[in-house]
């Protein structure tokens, strides 16, 4: 863990505590705690009183901040040791870099003194051309008249052959000047993200063989209005070769900035002075600044686009699990037959086996007896069916022997296999069954998947899942941290068993990295199960450290203390058990009890170190021992009369679960092997600017088919159509939408009003 990290100028903690909104006073210690090696779920959820009650988000949006002001500290140190060495570091320039809180900022300061290769205006410096420049930039009358000047420069021993050559020079260097000043810099480029627009064309004679992107063969969009989905589809086309783009703004008014900028006073030099402006302009600061902003737009759709994976990545994750239960699970297969996989309640492999239900085979009574007696030998409470192709069919043949073998006890529900296949030839596969197929592997996966998806979905690249959106166009190195850190968000708030969890699950704990959860899983392995959370400063390489930041979030069912398999830190173990002796119990019998923590005053047992917050968790843990913070279990229902794209009609009613939500709408499967697509537009009566703003992954909704192809494949969906109408307004009463009356009609109101008259 790094550790000694260097502090922060309070200037840029001030600047942290307005950009996020929260007091020095509650930054200041939630930094301290990260430089001694705290985790953010161990900082959200067991330093609150430290933080002032500061949640996940703000904690992690503080580590996020406090890593970009530390860069920009050490660059401005790299900037001000450069700028001294050339002996150009004035008192005004210190200040003005050390009052940067943008990289942009500094950068632009920097630019004048950045070594660079030679240019048209060095090359002018070099003939001795500056004193001319010079003359033109502080537009203040010198003895001769510009042209006389100009004369003296002339000199075939420096290359100057005539006045204008020298005047050209004397312009190539204050265009550099107009480019390398920071304030105009900083205002063209608010100019180009405040006014411009992003402009892509069809490169001629370039084929789009998909149409991917014909809508933007001829398109045009506002820089300040462009959504993440549609530039990065933009810069996907550039990088295709298919598309060009640039960012336009409008050069006469960038022009009339500079000109005004730049000009001060009349005199001989301001034709040079805007013929320099115009360079300047055309030859560096456009191209310059453009660059920039599409840096900065491709940022800011980067942001966006793995904001939007997430948050899909956090719903799916955290999506109910159907719990501890013996589950057969059913790879579909066509020509191939369906792959079957048994795991026990703790998702332990059982046996596997392979049935033909389908056509061309339909072996009917092979796969009734293969079933039946997978069923019977295993105890099996549960069927997952994954969602590939023949899944439908499957399903129907799995519910008609269910209802003619009268197991009332057993459910099936299909199950998504999005990244099943990525799963079965991993490693981790491998390391987990070395022996099996890859097809039984994907079995067994589906089957957990069903018992707990979050612990076995960790198990894959989150990119394989199948929620995101341009998610190959973004940085990977971000889009990698923002998933690994939500996966550890969602797994830290669940919490893992102890003495079931594999190390791929135990790897995202607080504190736990790859090397020490595979140490645990062979200590595991060598020694049984764990009794106590105690028994982990036995494992080589769990050390102090490691326990103050993991133990909190690992759960031990049926062990030595009851304590262990709650989200009581072991470190306030000793406050539990003084509330229990206050009480006159032990602690399994407050725990069996909880209507006795109404009696509990919490200010009698408040500590330095132990507040109100810390207090108020372990009290409400304690009501709900180990208690999963995800959603109860619920399997969606597909009718069983649609099964292909073909079946769906227009005004068709159906259930489907969401798969993906996207800037522009949201994904559901309604069991045809082909998500449906809900634009925005259609999920709604009321304005949605974000969908995930009323839908999220793994939710089950009701919709109406509006559209079906079978041919393009493409399935359009509408949830605001199922909706009741706008509060206040009965749907027979709704206003028709207003429309200009026809000439008729105003002759008709006109001789109807004279008339009254």
């Amino acid at each position: 863990m790094e550790i000694n990290k260097p502090q922060l100028s309070t200037a840029c903690l001030l600047r942290m505590s307005e950009q996020l909104g929260v007091p020095l006073n509650q930054i200041v210690p939630t930094i301290e705690l990260f430089d001694e090696g705290a985790t953010v779920p161990f900082i959200a959820r067991y330093r609150k009183e430290v933080t002032g009650n500061l949640d996940e988000v703000q904690v992690r949006a503080i580590e996020e901040k406090l890593a970009y002001f530390r860069e920009l500290e050490d660059r401005r140190a790299t900037v001000l040791q450069s700028i001294e060495e050339q002996g150009k570091l004035t008192p005004e320039l210190r200040a003005r870099i050390e009052a940067a809180f943008e990289k942009n900022e500094l950068e632009d300061l920097y630019l004048p003194y950045k070594p660079k290769r030679r240019t048209k205006a060095s090359i002018a410096r070099e003939k001795g051309l500056e004193p001319l420049a010079d003359y033109l930039w502080n537009q203040t009358p010198g003895e001769l008249p510009l042209a006389d000047l100009a004369a003296t420069f002339v000199s075939e021993e420096k290359g100057v052959a005539s006045v204008e050559e020298a005047l050209e020079g004397a312009r190539h260097i204050v265009a550099e000047r107009i480019n390398e000043d920071a304030e105009i810099r900083k205002h063209v480029r608010q100019m180009m993200m405040d006014n411009g627009r992003v402009v892509s064309r069809a490169i001629p004679g370039v084929e789009d063989p998909e149409g991917k992107f014909k809508m933007y063969a001829e398109y045009s969009e506002p820089v300040a209005k462009i959504p993440s989905h549609r530039m990065l589809a933009i810069r996907r086309g550039s990088k295709e070769g298919i598309l060009g783009f640039e960012i336009e703004l409008d050069r006469e008014a960038a022009l009339t900035y500079l000109r005004g900028h730049v000009v001060h006073a009349p005199g001989d030099w301001v034709e040079h002075l805007t013929c320099a402006a115009e360079d300047a302009y055309d030859r560096l600061l456009n191209p310059s600044i453009q660059t920039e902003v599409r840096l900065n737009l491709k940022d800011r759709s980067d942001e966006e686009a793995i904001r939007v994976f997430r948050e899909n990545l956090e719903n799916l994750l955290l999506a109910p699990p159907a719990g501890m239960l013996s589950v057969l699970a059913i790879d579909p297969g066509i020509r191939t037959g369906c792959k079957l996989a048994v795991v026990d309640d703790t998702g332990k492999f059982l046996d596997h086996a392979v049935i033909y239900p389908l056509e061309p085979r339909n072996d009917l009574a092979g796969a009734v007896k293969t079933l039946a007696s997978l069923i019977a030998r295993h105890n099996v409470r549960a069927i997952a069916i994954g969602n590939g192709t023949g899944s439908r069919e499957t399903a129907a043949f799995v519910q008609d022997f269910l209802r003619q073998a009268k197991l009332e006890n057993v459910f099936s529900v299909v199950v998504s296999e999005s990244g099943a296949s990525v799963y079965s030839a991993s490693e981790i596969a491998r390391q987990e069954f070395p022996d099996l197929d890859l097809t039984v592997r994907g079995a067994i996966s589906i089957a957990r998947r069903l018992q707990d998806p979050l612990a076995e979905l960790v198990k894959i690249d989150p990119k394989s899942i199948g929620v995101g959106q341009y998610q190959h166009d973004v940085d990977q190195r971000l889009l990698k941290e923002g998933l690994e850190s939500t996966v550890e968000s969602c797994v830290n708030r669940v919490g893992v068993d102890l003495n079931t969890a594999s190390w791929a699950l135990l790897r995202y704990v607080a504190g736990i990295n790859e090397r020490t959860a595979l140490k645990i899983v062979e200590y595991r392995n060598e020694n049984g199960k764990f009794r106590s959370r105690v028994d982990l400063e036995a494992v080589p390489g769990f050390g102090p450290k490691t326990f103050q930041q993991a133990a909190g979030f690992l759960r031990i069912r049926g062990g030595d203390n009851p304590l262990d398999m709650t989200a009581v830190h072991p470190e306030s173990y000793p406050v539990v058990e003084e509330i229990a002796r206050s009480l006159g119990v032990s602690i399994p019998e407050l725990i069996a009890k909880p209507e006795l923590l109404e009696k509990v005053d919490m200010n009698q047992f408040q500590t330095a170190t132990v507040g109100v917050y810390t207090l108020s968790d372990i009290l409400e843990e304690l009501r709900k021992p180990g208690r999963d913070p995800r959603k109860q279990f619920v399997a969606p229902k597909f009718r069983d009369d649609v099964k292909e794209i073909a079946d769906l009609q227009p005004g068709m009613v159906v259930e489907g679960t969401v798969t993906n939500v996207t800037n522009f709408g949201a994904f559901v499967d309604v069991g045809v092997h082909q998500d449906g697509l809900v634009h925005v537009s259609e999920i709604s009566n009321r304005y949605i600017k974000d969908p995930a703003e009323a839908l999220k992954v793994g939710q089950i909704v009701r919709v109406k088919v509006l559209s079906a192809d079978p041919k393009a494949k493409r399935i359009a969906l509408s949830i605001k159509a199922l909706e009741a109408p706008p509060e206040g307004r009965p749907k027979a009463e709704r206003k028709p939408a207003s429309r200009k009356p026809t000439l008729e009609e105003q002759l008709a109101k006109l001789n109807a009003q004279f008339h009254r008259r």
